[in-house]
């Protein structure tokens, strides 16, 4: 890569992560010589681009009008790479994949396993976070796609992947462990561990929907803090039935007496503009049942 051009990634890396020591990490350098690339641009350009301070670094006002130019020619420098992929055929790539845990545990390393034995010289670059934090990366520019829950923000282009279905779960000594399907207002009646993850939270839009208002006594983002939570008998919960395959706890999974689920889904800015490596992965996962492919390999 051009060097002019490491430092612009350098410098969009930095503000992106508000810390010289995050971007050098993430761009295989050392601290020094990232702050050595933001302040050569400065010296080039003759402007300050960023203020230092004790809990990281901002920009300027010259830097913010100056960023999106230099976004603007590392997209550019990105797509003439994409194109010259394309000249050569697949040899090589990085697909950068926003994801949530659930994907990451049982969906994702099947499906690179699988995709590796038609493409081995592909890399990747996992980020994990909650369906807002990965529709922002993608439309950022921060990963090349994302899995997350449909329907999303119009202006991503998506793939509708699988049906997740939302359960129950009960310690195995609960009043009702033996019944067909739990009924939805035996919610209100136990202590109850919600599982909020960003603003779009699926559990309470399940509650709000049957009008139950639980007895919360423990929040988090954490699928599996709950499932020790329930295991111990400090209440039940609802988890969708995806982070539930192959766990260690002690605990029972029932369905609602009315089903509720969940559609994952896979995302990108713009399909023509992926790069090579980013659109076979797409087809790949298109024209595969994803739950298929993680059941037999």
């Amino acid at each position: 890569m051009d060097k002019n051009l490491q430092k612009y990634l350098a410098l969009i890396k930095t503000v992106e992560y508000g810390s010289f020591t995050k971007a050098a990490e993430a761009l295989n350098y050392s601290q020094s010589g990232i702050s050595r690339m933001i302040n050569d641009l400065e010296a080039d350009w003759k402007i300050s681009l960023l203020q230092r301070g004790r809990s990281g670094v901002r920009l300027t006002s010259e830097g913010l009008k100056v960023l999106p130019y230099a976004k603007r020619v590392c997209n550019e420098y990105q797509k003439l790479q994409t194109q010259i992929d394309e000249l050569h055929g697949l040899q090589s790539g990085l697909i950068r994949i926003g994801t949530f845990s659930s994907v990451a545990t049982h969906w994702l390393p099947n499906i690179i396993k699988a995709f590796r034995k038609e493409y081995p010289n592909i890399d990747y670059e996992l980020l994990l976070g909650d369906y807002t934090e990965i529709e922002n990366w993608i439309l950022e520019g921060r990963v090349d796609c994302g899995f997350l829950r449909l329907p999303t923000q119009s202006r991503l282009d998506t793939i509708f992947l699988e049906q997740d279905k939302f359960l129950v779960i009960l310690p195995e000594n609960h009043s009702l462990a033996d019944c067909d399907r739990f009924p939805v207002q035996a919610l209100g009646e136990d202590p109850f561990m919600l599982l909020e993850r960003g603003v779009k939270n699926e559990v309470s839009e399940i509650l709000e929907h049957y009008h139950v208002t639980p007895k919360v006594h423990f929040t988090t983002w954490d699928d599996y803090a709950i499932m020790s939570m329930v295991e111990s008998g400090l209440g039940i919960s609802i988890l969708p039935e995806l982070i539930l395959k192959r766990i260690p706890y002690r605990i029972i999974s029932k369905e609602f007496e009315v089903p509720a689920y969940r559609k994952i889904g896979f995302a990108m800015k713009e399909r023509e503009s992926a790069s090579l490596a980013v659109k076979r992965f797409i087809d790949y996962l298109q024209y595969r049942n994803v739950s298929e492919t993680t059941e037999t390999l």
